[in-house]
């Protein structure tokens, strides 16, 4: 637990850190700039998946598996595999990079394609490096590793975005030799390509020390084993990055297409308040679950309906707070980004629906049936691209966002009742539905029918409605807390 502890917090840490970097570029870069910075980083996403294809839980399946004594063999045909594949990548990219650099929105820009290519496949090669500390239960060296690379990331993206202009005015001669203020964004990929370099470089010690072989027979059923996994990764994560992709050939106006898909990538990172909450729930969970698997069904069954019913309450809370506070949080990016705010409250609902869908997954993982898990995220995609398709040239990018709700309330839907039937766990859904209702109520108590002259009166009524929220809460679920001047006496 303190292993997986180790490793989601660096995880959660290094997405808020990379949060951070929002405002600098929505003040710095034009929308339309912070456009395409959003439809690249959505392009290399989806090709990061593509270009790992699931060997990383390959390689924990068979360098724990009995036939298999040699993790070494299933480390070393893993890299080669890898290797070789990102090493295919770059060169199809370099053989057909004026067209790949049209499509990626950077006509003119070649470096950008360039640097973000070699940038994903240095990426796709350390995953399995990162898996094997895990494997050999190095968090700390996994966590520091991760956090120096973004630690570095982000050093370099201040230097080059902040740092070099103000060299330029007070000593140019410093820097004038290498910074071109023409090269923009391009600055953002390069720090990238940096961190992802240096990194490399701190890995090497895990890539030697052991013999280099691949194993033909091995690979081949590490394929079978990693290609359903490929697809339910390339279906998730296009659930989250497809709308993004497809927004510049489905907007009715192109020559707006990335002010559009700028305003929309901005607004969404406010949202991302939920999901950091989602994935630290995520790695919490999954080991809690299946430890406990290993206890008597009532009382886990008893386990997983609390933890259910917690999540959602939690999630209503964030939701709330974000809501009631986002004329403070908007500040969070640039004045010229605040008409998408209206996509805030949608994507937010959106995560919340993730993030119960990822709870109601237990059943399948539990019983080994892990192929449904493929068909939810296949349906999923099935509802966002039409979405996208029919709402986009109509609304938008508000088309996007409502695709996405509408997407993950069809995957945990289907999840519930498919539940129901293969793993029946009786969870709370009066009680959930009553907090909904309630906190629905406290939302347009605060949102519209309590409203002032003053917008600080405001934030102090929508703070006490917040507090009455919480305190039902803790009153109905008879939640107790330690008594401090007790536990001092104590002492």
């Amino acid at each position: 637990m303190k292993d997986t502890a180790i490793y989601g917090l660096s995880s959660i840490v290094g997405r808020f850190l990379n949060w951070c970097l929002v405002p600098l570029y929505t003040i710095m870069f034009a929308v339309a700039e912070y456009g395409v910075v959003t439809y690249v980083y959505s392009v290399v996403a989806l090709v990061l998946i593509i270009l790992t294809y699931g060997l990383e839980t390959g390689f924990f399946r068979f360098a724990n598996h009995d036939r298999w004594r040699d993790p070494m063999e299933v480390y070393s045909t893993g890299l080669i595999s890898l290797g070789m594949t990102s090493v295919a990548f770059i060169t199809a990219v370099m053989l057909f990079l004026e067209p790949v650099t049209d499509w990626m929105e950077c006509r003119g820009h070649e470096s950008y394609v360039v640097m973000m290519t070699v940038c994903v496949a240095i990426d796709a090669f350390c995953c399995l490096p990162f898996a094997y500390l895990r494997f050999r239960k190095r968090p700390l060296r996994f966590a520091s590793l991760k956090l120096i690379n973004i630690g570095l990331n982000i050093a370099l993206n201040l230097f080059f975005i902040l740092g070099c202009p103000w060299l330029m005015k007070v000593a140019p001669g410093t820097v004038n030799w290498f910074y071109d203020a023409d090269f923009g964004i391009g600055y953002i990929f390069l720090a990238n390509l940096i961190a992802s370099c240096v990194t490399l470089l701190m890995l090497t010690p895990h890539l030697c020390g052991f013999r280099w072989r691949f194993t033909g027979r091995l690979w081949k059923e590490m394929m079978v084993y990693c290609l359903p996994l490929l697809v339910l990764g390339i279906a998730g994560i296009m659930n989250q990055t497809i709308d993004k992709i497809l927004y510049p050939s489905l907007v009715s106006d192109p020559a707006e297409a990335m002010d559009g898909l700028g305003i929309y990538g901005a607004n969404y990172k406010i949202a991302i308040v939920m999901v950091m909450f989602t994935q630290a729930f995520r790695f919490a969970y999954e080991p809690f679950i299946f430890a406990q698997s290993r206890q008597k069904a009532e009382n886990g069954h008893r386990a997983y309906a609390d933890a259910m019913k917690y999540f959602i309450i939690f999630a209503l809370i964030i939701f709330m707070g974000v809501m009631f506070y986002l004329d403070i949080l908007k500040y969070f990016i640039s004045p010229k980004y605040f008409s998408g705010l209206k996509v805030v409250p949608i994507v937010m609902l959106a995560e919340v629906f993730y993030g119960v869908f990822f709870n109601l997954s237990l059943w399948y993982k539990l019983t080994d049936r892990t192929v449904w898990g493929m068909y939810f995220s296949l349906a999923g995609l099935a509802v966002t691209l039409i979405l996208n398709a029919l709402l986009v040239p109509i609304w938008g990018y508000m088309g996007c966002a409502w695709a996405a709700f509408f997407c993950y309330l069809a995957m945990m839907m289907l999840s519930y009742f498919t539940g129901r039937v293969k793993y029946p766990i009786d969870y709370p859904v009066k009680s959930i539905a009553m907090y909904v209702l309630v906190a629905a109520a406290c939302y347009a108590l605060g949102m519209y029918a309590v409203r002032t002259p003053w917008l600080a009166l405001d934030f102090v009524v929508r703070g006490l409605i917040l507090a009455a929220f919480a305190t039902v809460v803790i009153k109905r679920e008879r939640i107790s807390f330690p008594n401090p001047v007790k536990i001092l006496l104590h002492r």
